[in-house]
């Protein structure tokens, strides 16, 4: 981060609201600023809008666009900005299409909270 005053942009696209308030609950930690969207097309549409989103933990089933489409399309947009896959398909080939669509890491749900916080530090 180039600026340490400048509090990070946390994006959480999340289908279910349950578990964007388990994230939002567990991201109160840092400071951070939450943006959320409830599908793929709305977290597109938000890093082509808001260049300061600085993170996005991506759900990966969702409607409308799911995770890994809305990953590649993020990528292509911001290629540096992180991406984190969150889903509850933890198969080998789940995490490999993760990776191939883009996602710089991975986490299988349910998250536990310490699990969350440190790899939102490696990325900020």
């Amino acid at each position: 981060m180039e600026n340490p005053e400048k509090k990070s942009v946390i994006l959480v696209v999340e289908d279910a609201e349950s578990n964007y308030l388990y994230l939002k609950a567990v991201l109160r930690k840092i400071d951070a600023e939450m943006i959320w969207v409830k599908n793929g097309q709305e977290a597109v549409k938000t890093v082509k809008t808001n260049p300061a989103v600085s993170l996005v933990l991506m759900d990966l089933q969702m409607p409308i666009m799911n995770g890994f489409d809305a990953t590649r399309k993020i990528k292509e947009i911001r290629p540096e900005l992180p991406v984190i896959a969150q889903t509850a398909f933890v198969m080998p080939e789940d995490v490999e299409m993760a990776k191939e669509s883009g996602c710089d890491d991975f986490w299988a749900k349910p998250i536990k909270s310490n699990d969350i916080l440190g790899k939102i530090k490696n990325f900020l």
